[in-house]
């Protein structure tokens, strides 16, 4: 009997002990068993929150915008009726704004990094989520983590990839990125988001000058595909668990609009070269959320990628 007690008191200390060895803590969380290598998760400087999200949004009308020029870039939403414009310079020291539309809570996010906009509804399991900067990368790109139960969530991939919600997904709504006359002249009943109050930061100071045009990536990602230049911008989707990206330097000159075809799904690019900003369709002429990114964040996370070619 003696015997039997200490050989299950021995398994439950290893037990611990393994628990222990393979759980990481870093910026506040405790990361175990995560979908992706923890060797992969990297610290990206700031401490947790120390990019602090925007919770309490307040909007101007686009007469009394501030801060910016036309030519300055914006994420563009138009949903529940209502369309919002979130300029470049403010996320770029926030990365994060929880938002509503109607009620429905919506999260917008924006990795600098990656160049990356995505917009998320942020409810899971009947529970709105709210959503911070974690401080943590992976493959470069921003970690967002929710207040309620502490998971991480990968933004391209629109994924938690640890915590209790690890696995489950959010359903994006779409966005446009670009510049802000071309979303004003689309949508002239925008709304834009104001400079946070109080001021903490001086928003009219590029934190990232130079980064969009150096070809060297600050942070390490898996894989590194070298059929374009790293930080040339692509517009990408998955359609039916297939990635496919169209490459603005493959894409015709001007403002045009080419058919395609994913998955077997006939989608419809409207794009315009001069603005880099771009929108799917599909046949019924609903929006397919999608999103630009640089092609070394986009082949990161999806090696399996498609191409369209001219």
């Amino acid at each position: 009997m003696t015997t039997t007690i200490r050989s299950l008191s021995l398994l439950l200390a290893l037990s611990l002990l393994t628990s222990a060895a393979t759980a990481k803590k870093i910026n506040g969380f405790t990361i175990k068993d995560p979908l992706i290598p923890t060797r992969l998760i990297k610290s990206g400087g700031p401490p947790r929150d120390g990019i602090p999200s925007i919770d309490t949004p307040q909007f101007l009308a686009a007469t009394d915008a501030e801060i910016i020029t036309d030519s300055d870039r914006v994420l563009g939403i138009r949903f529940k009726g209502i369309a919002r414009a979130y300029p470049i310079k403010i996320l770029n020291y926030h990365e994060i704004v929880n938002d509503e539309f109607a009620s429905t809570p919506v999260t917008v996010t924006f990795c600098p990094l990656c160049g990356t906009g995505i917009a998320f509804l942020a409810v899971v399991d009947d529970m709105v989520r709210s959503f911070g900067v974690s401080g943590l990368l992976y493959n470069s790109d921003v970690l967002m983590y929710d207040r309620e139960t502490e998971s991480l969530w990968s933004q391209i991939l629109g994924k938690a990839i640890s915590g209790p919600s690890k696995g489950q997904t959010l359903d994006p709504v779409p966005v446009l990125h670009t510049t802000w006359a071309d979303w004003r002249r689309r949508h002239p009943d925008t709304s834009i988001l104001a400079v946070p109050r109080p001021i903490s930061r001086n928003y009219t100071v590029d934190p990232y000058l130079g980064y969009a045009d150096s070809k060297r990536i600050w942070f390490p990602v898996t894989r590194r595909d070298k059929r374009y230049p790293a930080k040339s911008v692509i517009l990408g989707t998955v359609i039916d668990g297939q990635p496919h990206a169209w490459p603005f330097i493959e894409l015709p000159s001007g403002q045009q609009v080419l058919t395609d075809h994913v998955a077997g799904h006939e989608l419809t690019v409207e794009y315009d070269q001069t603005t880099y900003a771009a929108r799917i369709l599909n046949t019924q002429g609903d929006e397919i959320p999608s999103f630009t990114a640089y092609w070394f964040a986009w082949a990161a996370f999806h090696p399996d990628t498609s191409i369209w070619q001219p």
